[in-house]
């Protein structure tokens, strides 16, 4: 289904006395505002094809109905986010999941609902019914030459999908490593797969980039073969300059300092972008911003700082991408959710006062610094955000617009309640 736009400039109507207040309030406090309205109108985040159906759990998967059985259909539903948002521009495909029959016919319709094709991502972490060698032992740093392969010919394919789509990344995540101690020798595991690596890097188009994403555990719980930032940086500078590390916020180990790890990447110019998710224990792809918003929040003030350091523009220099799986909750909303999430810690790094903090940190004033940092983080500024997305022509509340449209009703009725979204 299609959100028409004058139902939505209806819900708008009846909301914007309230948000005009709430914009003024926000106004007093921040001196930057049309700095922040602009730049928030330009930042858009990418929603994976996959996001867009039940995930589930090995356990279970609980659907709630209307999912897409198709990529037509998943276009579509990225098409409603993005006309409620108008933050939600792209979308990045998983192959095989999704694999266009035309893709010219695709690239249409994705343009009919003002959306580009982000990152393809490859999948060696399944094996697939027509294939001929299984992934069980690994992909790319596979002891047998006809595993390495297959896979380097999966990736290749991708980036001839991708193409063309008009996408410009490859992303490659590995499942590959091992479980128990003796199972795999280390350095033969790393040399493997960088050669590997490097015939998928000779493939790639002279105007792509190679995201290599890492994780530290699951599904192999003794070693992983990229398994941190460290590993992923060590491959892609032997690669080459259109290599790039790809930060997932759940693939790390608890308590660990992404807004340092990130600070690092960008100063070595090999940071891709992100994967952004929340979690509590480990990979649990849960909703952006829902279990420690301060972290995202700080992972964006080292990003803003970064980025203006080196003269990049925030909307188009890094990859921006959800990564979520959902089983509660409608995924739509949730994806909605997320979008808001990564805007409002945008917005409020970018109210930071940079003079004060730097000149707090310059006189070792830990105390001052902390608050300026705080000052920002505390400020509401749900109404910017707000007024970015009405500016743009989406929704002062692009969750209550979903609901008051009865979108989900809609998408049950259009497409049954036990239809199952391909991917996970």
């Amino acid at each position: 289904m299609q959100v028409e736009k004058y139902k939505v400039s209806e819900l708008n109507n009846a909301a914007l006395a309230d948000h005009k207040r709430r914009l003024e309030f926000v106004k007093a406090d921040v001196k930057n505002v049309e700095d922040v309205l602009t730049k928030l109108q330009a930042f858009q985040v990418a929603i994976p094809s996959w996001a867009l159906g039940t995930g589930g759990t090995r356990f279970g998967r609980f659907s709630g109905g209307g999912e897409p059985r198709s990529l037509e259909e998943k276009i579509e539903d990225v098409g409603v986010i993005h006309a409620l948002n108008q933050s939600s521009g792209a979308i990045s495909l998983h192959i095989p999941w999704d694999i266009p029959q035309n893709a010219q016919a695709i690239k249409t319709l994705a343009a009919q609902h003002g959306l580009v094709f982000d990152a393809m991502n490859s999948n060696t972490f399944q094996d697939q019914a027509d294939a001929p060698e299984s992934y069980k032992f690994g992909s790319l740093q596979h002891v047998d030459k006809a595993v390495r392969d297959q896979a380097i010919a999966h990736n290749i394919e991708v980036i001839k999908q991708g193409v063309a789509l008009g996408s410009k990344s490859l992303t490659v995540w590995l499942a590959d490593g091992s479980s128990f101690p003796g199972q795999l020798n280390f350095r033969g595991a790393f040399e493997r797969t960088l050669d590997s690596l490097k015939q998928i890097y000779a493939a790639l188009p002279d105007d792509w980039k190679l995201y290599l994403e890492y994780k530290c555990y699951e599904p192999n719980f003794y070693s992983t073969t990229v398994a941190d930032w460290g590993q992923s940086l060590l491959y892609v500078t032997k690669l080459g300059p259109k290599a790039y590390t790809l930060v997932d916020l759940g693939h790390h180990l608890p308590n660990a300092n992404i807004e340092q790890i990130v600070s690092l990447l960008l100063m070595e110019g090999r940071l891709a972008g992100f994967h952004f998710n929340d979690s509590k224990y480990g990979d649990d792809d849960l909703t952006v911003g829902c279990i420690n918003p301060y972290q995202l929040f700080l992972i964006f003030n080292e990003l803003v700082e970064g980025m203006d350091a080196r003269g990049m523009n925030h909307a188009t220099d890094l990859g921006w991408m959800i990564d979520a799986s959902h089983n509660l909750k409608d995924p739509i909303e949730d994806l909605l959710q997320s979008v808001q999430a990564i805007q409002l810690a945008y917005a409020q790094a970018l109210i930071v006062d940079k003079a004060a903090l730097q000149a707090a940190q310059a006189a070792n004033d830990v105390a001052k610094a902390q608050e300026i940092l705080q000052a920002a983080y505390r400020t509401d500024v749900r109404a910017l955000v707000s007024e970015a997305s009405l500016r743009a022509g989406g929704a002062i509340d692009p969750i209550g617009a979903y609901r008051e449209l009865k979108v989900r009703e809609n998408l049950i009725k259009e497409r049954g309640a036990k239809t199952v979204a391909t991917g996970l």
